[in-house]
């Protein structure tokens, strides 16, 4: 039938006809190759980068473009030999966890209920351990890669000058030595460092994070305008050391407090090598962290609580414009876990900003008493890290007597929005 028709069929048709075929035959081919091909390249690729930390248009600091922290919980045997213990079992060891005391077994009949069976979900990826968000100090425990009293913390090496022409204080962060280790997996630290002028805090800037080094050179310079020479020997110069970490808040190494009264740069740059020091808190105790006012609202019937983030006022100023970027970040915990997380829209370049957003939680009727709600007011911060401006605990660990009643008029009023403004604590 085919010789048939194709004698019937022009040889120019015909020859069209099979090219088409052959044409369409290679594209097949050279298309099944190209997929089993890449598909071979992605089993061997390293996953790709994203750049987090900008300076000057240039990238600088690479980290994975998961977020995910992996979480293995370590518990010991009776030999003293560690176990790891998979991710989902919260309750490999109560103890530990702060669910239940030390002298009681998770599996009694007294035994706190399990996290994973709240109706909340549970959130691993940014867990934090109770000392660190929960106490009132609100500062990490001492861990084996923190510096202790007896371990040197390093020296930090800086420059001062002055510029009579322009009315300006210059000051070099060159370089810093002999740093503590704080990541014991990689036996290093990613420090950086930020700097503020005392008394009046007007001044805060920050170095880049420089990766993997215990003796970084930063050789970067700061000029502070508008500030008389007269007034050099009334200021003091506040340098805070930490190192970066992307999972929780930053590693404090120590500190710097250089008064300028003893310093003379009329005459040139001076050089200054300083010891670096323990953080002394007193310096940040009686800042003003600012206020925040919010609105709970708790209903027995459905179980659910209503968290309202309504405003905040006299923030500090935390970029150099004098200004802040505020957001709110809610977290809501049972005992010392973190079960809920949540957060605000950013409010750019204000100190009084004004959010006016509701969150709401299911939380049981008997499970009240456990229950915290943390607020952190956070300064967002395009190029480095965001910065902490203050926080406040409601609930079960509310550490100020106006947290302690506004939580009791919340359980006492129920349906009842009660609205109330806080101070800001020292993160």
């Amino acid at each position: 039938i085919l010789s048939i028709a194709f004698e019937h069929v022009s040889p120019v048709v015909a020859g069209l006809i099979g090219a088409t075929v052959l044409v369409v035959s290679v594209s097949v081919t050279v298309f099944v190759w190209t997929c089993c091909h890449q598909q071979a390249e992605k089993k061997h690729k390293t996953p790709p980068y994203k750049f987090i930390h900008m300076l000057k248009g240039i990238s600088i600091y690479p980290e994975t473009l998961s977020n995910k922290k992996k979480i293995n919980r370590i518990r010991r045997d009776k030999n003293g030999a560690p176990k790891e213990t998979g991710r989902g079992n919260l309750l490999v060891n109560a103890a530990e966890s702060g669910l239940v005391g030390s002298d009681k077994a998770p599996d009694g009949p007294n035994a706190a209920p399990h996290i994973d069976q709240l109706p909340i979900k549970v959130d691993y990826g940014d867990e934090l351990s109770p000392d660190q968000s929960l106490t009132p100090g609100g500062s990490k425990t001492s861990s084996p890669s923190s510096p202790g009293e007896d371990v040197l913390l390093g020296e930090l090496t800086f420059s001062v000058d002055y510029n009579f022409p322009k009315k300006a204080l210059v000051v070099t962060i060159q370089e810093a030595h002999g740093l503590p280790v704080m990541d014991e997996h990689t036996q290093s630290s990613d420090p950086y460092i930020k700097m503020t002028i005392l008394p009046d805090k007007r001044h805060r800037v920050k170095t880049r994070v420089l990766r993997k080094t215990l003796d970084p050179v930063f050789d970067e310079t700061f000029t502070f305008y508008g500030i008389p020479y007269s007034q050099l020997q009334d200021l003091v110069l506040h340098f805070l050391v930490l190192s970066f970490d992307r999972f929780s808040r930053d590693d404090v190494i120590g500190e710097v407090m250089v008064p300028l009264a003893g310093v003379d740069p009329s005459t040139g740059k001076v050089q200054l090598t300083r010891e670096i020091l323990k953080r002394n808190i007193q310096v940040n105790k009686f800042i003003s962290r600012g206020e925040l006012q919010v609105s709970l609202s708790y209903q027995p019937v459905a179980q659910r609580m209503t968290v309202v983030v309504l405003k905040a006022r006299h923030l500090p100023k935390m970029d150099i414009t004098g200004l802040s970027d505020p957001y709110v970040k809610v977290n809501v915990y049972y005992g010392r876990k973190r079960i809920a997380k949540k957060k605000t829209h950013v409010k750019k370049c204000t100190l009084n900003p004004v959010f006016n957003e509701s969150f709401i939680y299911d939380i049981p009727v008997d499970l009240l008493p456990d229950i915290s709600i943390e607020f952190l007011v956070i300064d967002f911060d395009r190029t480095t890290k965001n910065e902490v401006v203050g926080r406040l605990i409601l609930g079960a660990h509310s550490i100020t007597a106006a947290g302690v009643e506004h939580w009791r008029e919340v359980c006492e009023n129920p349906r009842k929005p009660v609205a109330k403004w806080h101070s800001l604590s020292e993160y």
